[in-house]
Parts: structure tokens; sequence; C-alpha cells
């Protein structure tokens, strides 16, 4: 049967097809939809990890089980993966091993654009990418065959582009596999430096077969048309190139990015004119071609940054630049905002009037960083705003502990903000710590974590107490505030700032999009009473304007939380 998937989608049939019997992930776009549908198959264990780490060390336990498992993540994600990624390598696997990594060109959802094609090299572990959702089931299901053949974990990359694109995959059934038995094995398996020297040797040769292999792989493959132009591509490039060049071109597309072969490329490149390597990001294949003495026409024509286009590959490579037409009227940008109710809005507006240094985090609520807001000073990566925080504090001291900050979320402080409280806790600074607590994972999608009391398939799961956490790892100052309760609110992240010694601040209040979240009565403007002063616009609230003078709430977005009438002067928010 024929059905129109996501590349995601796609990726969790070929996890199913492929008799996969373990996942364990953490969500964080482009990768997210992997897991979420895999869910849905009984026949695979699923689960949400704490996080990247957890989530590859459940994978490679299950490997050593003798099944096939599957980590899914994004691009930043594999940093949090990387050292028993790295160590797997060395390993191998008894069950096949796959990890899904997506990586984000254009920076959609991401703090940087990081190329995970970089790891594969690093960690000499193949890497498989496919160009549509068809070859996301197939190459996902090969990704096994090659991980179970060469002993190596295997990475399968995507992109944004094919992660969230839709194409037409045939679906097969599942193909169930016995455990592979367990043996006792310690000179594979338990990696002391004496063991290790052994299995790197093991890697190295491994290598090279993986090498032998690219040459004839039916991953890799040549499609000859008119031999003035050459294209070595791969991905979503190879989609893009073919709308673009059509067959004025001739193609040799990589399936498999790692290990690359050597005498295709050559054979390729000798029987056209003029070769051009089209790849998103960084120089990776045509940094192969040159040490393998091909010299194509890559980075010195095509942007290192940034996603590709049709439009662009047509303009570079045959200088045709389409027609079109401009307006005369700027139009509006629309930058993301928080929704309608969303409880950080309250946070952030009440550490605006504390005037105080927000050392950030990734999530939801990075979006405090934008205007009208604008509180937040600084953002790493996950967990980075806890430690940044007590590095700040260390640097100056008393002068920085009673008016800095730092903000995490549920989801992002279980998955590595805790050994930062830790940190501070053990290393005594006076910092204040906010986690803010929607009940959910948001920003990727409302996933649950291990704060909210259910698991992937909202089944009923231990539920982690922030408060008792926090308390148990050395902080004894710890207060719940109601984001909604601007008052409230403020007079805590007084209390906590003047107070010595470490503390967290938990702003509860639950995502307002979560579905069993009821909300009040939208809220309207007593246009008698309004003086167009703007204070309500200082919380930035979509559903909040200015209409001829006047202050005006659109009760089509408005969920009634409140937070804008304790800043109106005269009294002229009310309820409908």
């Amino acid at each position: 049967m024929s059905k129109l998937m996501l590349g995601n989608e796609a990726v969790a049939r070929g996890l199913y097809e492929a008799g996969v019997k373990v996942v364990s992930s953490y969500p964080g776009t482009p990768s997210t939809e992997i897991t979420e549908n895999a869910a849905k198959y009984d026949e695979m264990e699923c689960e949400w990890a704490p996080n990247e780490k957890v989530a590859a060390e459940v994978a490679a336990g299950a490997s050593f089980a003798g099944v096939r498992s599957f980590c899914g993540m994004k691009h930043v994600g594999l940093n949090v993966a990387a050292d028993p990624f790295f160590t797997m390598s060395y390993i191998g696997v008894n069950g096949g091993m796959v990890l899904g990594v997506a990586d984000d060109p254009g920076m959609h959802s991401s703090q940087n654009e990081q190329d995970s094609r970089h790891y594969a090299q690093a960690a000499k572990v193949p890497m498989v990418e496919p160009a549509d959702s068809a070859e996301c089931k197939l190459l996902t299901k090969l990704a096994y065959d090659l991980s179970e053949q060469f002993d190596t974990p295997v990475l399968l990359r995507l992109t944004t582009r094919i992660a969230h694109s839709r194409s037409l995959v045939q679906t097969d059934a599942r193909k169930e596999r016995p455990p592979v038995p367990y043996e006792k094995n310690p000179a594979k398996n338990v990696m002391l430096p004496a063991f290790a020297k052994g299995r790197h040797i093991f890697v190295e040769e491994r290598i090279r077969k993986l090498t032998e292999y690219a040459e004839t792989s039916p991953l890799n493959r040549t499609e000859y048309n008119n031999t003035k132009i050459g294209v070595i591509t791969s991905g979503i490039c190879y989609q893009y190139a073919k709308e673009a060049l059509e067959e004025q071109a001739s193609y040799l597309k990589l399936g498999m990015l790692y290990p690359l072969p050597v005498r295709l490329i050559r054979e390729f490149a000798a029987k056209v004119d003029v070769l051009y390597v089209i790849e998103e990001l960084d120089d990776v294949i045509e940094t192969h071609c040159r040490k393998i003495g091909v010299n194509p026409v890559g980075k010195a024509l095509f942007p290192l940054c940034g996603e590709f286009s049709q439009k662009l590959i047509r303009e570079l490579v045959l200088g045709q630049k389409p027609e079109f037409c401009s307006l005369d009227q700027e139009i509006p940008v629309r930058p993301p905002v928080m929704c309608c109710g969303c409880p950080h809005r309250g946070l952030f507006y009440a550490l605006k009037k504390a005037n105080v240094y927000v050392s950030g985090d990734i999530g939801c609520y990075t979006l405090g960083a934008s205007a009208p807001l604008s509180m937040m000073d600084t953002c790493v990566c996950m967990g980075a705003s806890v430690s940044a925080l007590h590095g700040y504090n260390k640097a100056l001291g008393a002068q920085a502990e009673k008016r800095s900050v730092a903000v995490i979320g549920d989801s992002t402080f279980i998955h590595s903000g805790i050994t930062g409280l830790i940190n501070i806790a053990y290393n005594a600074t006076n910092s204040v710590v906010i986690i803010l607590d929607n009940s959910i994972t948001g920003m990727t999608g409302h996933q649950q974590n291990p704060t909210t009391g259910y698991n992937i398939k909202g089944d009923p799961a231990a539920a982690v107490s922030l408060e008792k956490l926090c308390e148990a790892v050395g902080i004894s100052r710890v207060q719940v505030c109601d984001p909604y309760d601007l008052k409230q609110t403020m007079r805590v992240i007084r209390e906590e700032l003047e107070a010595e010694g470490p503390s967290v601040i938990i702003s509860r209040r639950p995502c307002a999009l979560l579905k069993y979240v009821k909300h009040k009565p939208s809220l309207r403007v007593e246009s008698s009473r309004c003086i167009g002063c703007k204070a309500c616009l200082a919380i930035g609230c979509p559903a909040i304007s200015m209409k001829e003078g006047k202050a005006a709430i659109d009760h089509t977005q408005c969920v009634g939380c409140g937070v804008c009438t304790g800043l109106c002067p005269k009294q002229a928010i009310t309820e409908s």
C-alpha cells in the first residue's frame, strides 16, 4: 500500500518494518515526529528519555541485549549524545543500532547550523542520508543491515526539508527478528584502554571495508544525461539540483555520506566537462573530492550558510535569474511570539520590572528575548542558563548576585539543568534559578517529560517533584509562584534576590495550549475608561492592539489569563 508520509513518519515506518524493538529519544525539531510516530506501533518499546545521552545509552543497552534499537535527536542533541556515541563506534553492536540525527540548515528552530557529517567522520561511523520519504523508509531499513553486517552503529542523517516534507511511501510488513544471544566478551564490550587499543584497529579496518562497500553500494548511484555538467550531491540538494537542472546535467547521488567512495567519484568526474559539488552547510564532499585528486566547483560558488533552493542552483550554475514582481509597500515582519495566555509572559514582565540580568535557556521561553519584553541576556544550549549564572556570579560576586537570575523550563531542567544546580549548591553562589514549569515540553509540540506524570503513550508514569529534587541537591530555599499573579510573582522574585544563599523559584502554570486547560472568558476594554496609554502593550500579548487610539482585545485570541488587567492604570480591562 502507498501512503503519503512525512520524512520523519517514513523513518518510523522503516523502524517498524525493520523489526526494531527499542526506541529512546529526546524531542528536538526537526526530528521529533520520528519517535512520536514510532510510538504508534505497539510492537516497539518507545520512550522519551531525559536527554540524548541517556537515549543513546538506552539504545546501546538494547543493542547489547541483541535487539535492534534506535535513538533520535536533532543536530545539537548529537553533541549531548557524543560521549556514548564515540565509544559505541569502538564497541560495535550485537543487535543493530541506528542513531537518527536531523540537521537544520537555515536554523528554523536551532541555535546553530551544525553539520552532523563531521560526527560521522570523527567517530568513524557510517552515515546514510535519504532524499525523500520513500528513501527515509528504505535507508532506515538498510542502515540496520549495515549495522549488523559491519558491526557498527550507523548515523541516519536528515535535514529539515526531508524530515518535514511529504512523498509517497510503499509500506511493507514488519519482519520480526529474534534477539541475538548475548555473549560475554569484555575485549569487545568493556572499553578499558587495553581493550580499546585493539578495537581502534578494528574500527580502521571497518572503515576500509565500508569504503569498498561504498564503491558499489546501491546507496550511491549515477544518472547520466548531458555530460557537459556533472553534479555530485545528496539529500534535499539532489531534489533541488534535479528540479533546477533537469536533463542538462548528469548526477552522482550519494546516499552514503561516510565513508565516501573514491573510484566511483573519480570515474564520474572523468566523464563530465564541469563538475559541481552541491551540498548545504560545510564542504564535506568537496574536501573529500580534492583529497582524492578531483577538483570540483564547490563552496567557491555555493554559500556555506543557510538553505539552498532550486532558484539558487539555477542562478549559480546556469546564470538564469527568474523574473518577479516586487511590491511597492514593505510587508511587516511577523516574528514568533509567546502564545496568548502563555504563562511565561507574566514571569518575564516581572523580571523586566525587577531590572535583572537573565541567563537564558532553550525552549518557548527563549521568546522572552523578543520585544517588548526583551528580558534575556544570554542563551547558549540546554541547561547552560543555570551553570552560566553560577559563573557570572562567581566572576562579579555580590554586585551581580542580587541582580541576576537564570530561567529554564521543566523539561530542560531535567535534560541538563540539574547538574548545574548541584554545582550552584556545592560551590556556593547566591544564585536565583527560576524553573518555568508549564507541565509539558512545549516548543517541540507538547511531548511528555519526567515531570508531567505521563509517558510517551499518555499512560500514567512516575512524576519527578521539582520541589523535592531541588531540596535534595542542596537548595534550602524553594518557592512556587503563579505567573498569572503578577503581584505574587514580583514579590517572590524580590524576596529571593534579597535572600542569602542559593534559591529556586518554580513559576508554575500549565501551557495555555494544553487540551485539559480550561480558559476563562475573554477580556474586553471599556473604551470610556481607556486613555490610550499603551501600558497593556508592555507584555506583548498578540490579543491586544490599538484601534483609533484605544486598546482593543481580540476575543478570538484572548484566553482570559488576566495578566494585562494588572497593567492598566484605569482598570479599563474587564471580564466580558
